[in-house]
């Protein structure tokens, strides 16, 4: 009898996990669906000689070329210097505001100050309210140190590090969960709250650490209102989101189109590795965050 019900469980838990596993095998298919096409048509022609270069009806093409990939590297378009002032931003606020993150977070983790909580609750407060609010005054604000149009690289530098510090409560909530006992331990030994830091916190926040970095790099890498509007009318400061998106409104958007999808593709190339490869502490990082406010 009690053979025949774990038999029973056991099917009906395979029967389960079939249904489940098709669900997502179908989930999976209808999302990667849109990739698939634009990665097909991106391999097709533009010239109108071997295949008609605008949106069709049919996502495999009917000649494969590499021709959208040659326009993108050659010197008919500024795409290269698009994309390269796309990770100099990107990587320069990755870094910053990375750096600025985990030190806020540490102090406010750890520091006991008059205001402490009324500073914490100001700032999540004012998280919630969109930037493109300021844009305006950011933009005639950073036209007055030449950081519009031409400067363009160094003011969206500038606006996304400048509040990065309100974007603590994850990091914080994972200096948390690191005990407090560790810390009192060290400055027993002389330790000093930057060593303390340095050589005890960081080293035990890797995860949260990538995960910051990784969160700080992608903002900027998909930027599109606050770089169109601070490099407005200026090509060679665009970022690749705002060139790609000039191609569209042009009067030969149906000429550009297969090169639309070929620079999409090569902008999803950096953020797919990214993830790939730092896939499990992204991950931890964020259930770590959450553990403990």
């Amino acid at each position: 009898m009690e053979k025949q019900q774990t038999g029973s469980m056991k099917r009906n838990k395979m029967i389960g996990n079939a249904f489940a596993y098709a669900a997502l095998i179908l989930i999976s298919i209808i999302w990667l669906f849109p990739f698939f096409g634009l990665i097909m048509q991106s391999f097709r022609s533009y010239d109108p000689k071997v295949e008609y270069g605008g949106m069709v009806d049919y996502i495999i093409p009917k000649h494969f070329s590499l021709d959208n990939y040659r326009f993108l590297f050659s010197g008919e378009t500024n795409y290269l210097r698009w994309y390269g002032n796309t990770l100099i931003i990107a990587f320069c606020v990755a870094i910053l505001q990375t750096i600025i993150i985990l030190c806020v977070s540490y102090a406010l983790s750890r520091m006991r100050f008059k205001g402490r909580t009324l500073l914490m609750r100001f700032w999540l407060v004012l998280g919630m309210f969109p930037g493109f609010l300021t844009l305006i005054c950011l933009y005639f604000l950073l036209k007055q140190f030449g950081l519009t149009q031409a400067g363009a690289i160094p003011g969206l530098i500038l606006v996304s590090v400048a509040s990065s510090g309100m974007g603590y409560y994850v990091c914080k909530g994972y200096f948390d969960t690191i005990p407090a006992a560790l810390d009192e331990a060290a400055m027993i030994d002389g330790a000093s709250r930057a060593k303390i830091f340095l050589i005890l916190t960081v080293p035990l926040s890797k995860p949260i650490i990538i995960y910051t970095a990784l969160v700080a790099f992608m903002a900027p890498w998909c930027d599109f209102v606050m770089a169109s509007y601070i490099a407005f009318g200026y090509d060679k400061s665009y970022n690749v989101a705002v060139g790609m998106q000039r191609w569209v409104w042009t009067n030969d958007y149906q000429g550009y189109f297969t090169r639309f999808c070929a620079g999409g593709i090569l902008v999803a190339v950096p953020v797919t590795i990214l993830f790939m490869f730092l896939q499990k502490y992204y991950v931890e990082g964020v259930t770590g965050g959450a553990v403990k406010g």
